[in-house]
């Protein structure tokens, strides 16, 4: 298999705060989908998933024992994912509240970072 890179960037502290918050175990798998994210040229949509009816937002999805996370990115300059906000997944359908943060932070990255 040919070696990937894509670049991986938490924006400010939305990821980090929720990702300290984790188990060890949490931690650990959030990691592992993070690296598989960044090295592999086609990700399985089980792990990177396109959010259907907003532009350029994705979903990376981690299972670990009953939980499941669900941390929202999008690209910059090709190969460079951005990290937002996450949240661990209570029902089948992703929270329109936690879809709308994921769109101010991403809105808020590219204003930041237009030049």
């Amino acid at each position: 298999m040919e070696n990937y890179n894509r670049g991986i960037f938490a924006f400010k502290d939305y990821f980090l705060e929720f990702y300290e918050e984790q188990t060890k175990e949490v931690q650990e798998k959030i990691e592992w989908t993070l690296n598989l994210i960044r090295v592999m040229r086609q990700v399985p949509e089980k792990y990177f998933k396109h959010i259907e009816g907003v532009r350029g937002l994705y979903e990376i999805r981690v299972e670990s024992g009953s939980r499941i996370i669900r941390i929202f990115a999008f690209f910059d300059k090709g190969n460079l994912i951005i990290l937002g906000n996450a949240f661990q997944k209570q029902s089948q359908k992703t929270p329109k509240k936690e879809i709308q943060k994921a769109i101010k932070i991403m809105n808020d990255y590219f204003y930041e970072n237009k030049n």
